[in-house]
């Protein structure tokens, strides 16, 4: 599945359009994780436990719309956008990703 941020795919042709597909995951993060981004929030640094909570949350997120463009018969998903938000106080993170289904020639 071709995936991407364009409105179009250089030297291809869209056949057709199948209408917006979307994906969405909220992911709590946990007690240990915010204490540790806390230390690296005073000393400095990277924190690498929410670093990865993000890069899950993408690829779960990712996934489901894929699944969503598969089942609509698309074999390309077109003009993508990727959102975070933060939910409940900062307790949960919010990744929600859409674009539009296609069928490429």
């Amino acid at each position: 599945m071709l995936v991407t941020t364009t409105n179009t795919i250089e030297g291809r042709t869209i056949k057709q359009y199948l209408g917006l597909v979307s994906g969405e995951t909220i992911m709590g993060a946990n007690i240990i994780r915010d204490f540790m981004a806390g230390i690296t929030d005073i000393i400095g640094g990277r924190a690498s436990a929410y670093e990865q909570s993000l890069i899950e949350a993408k690829r779960i997120a990712l996934e489901e719309m894929i699944q969503e463009a598969e089942s609509m018969g698309a074999n390309a998903v077109i003009g993508v956008d990727l959102d975070y938000e933060t939910v409940g106080q900062g307790s949960m993170l919010m990744v929600s990703v859409s674009g539009t289904a296609i069928i490429l020639e």
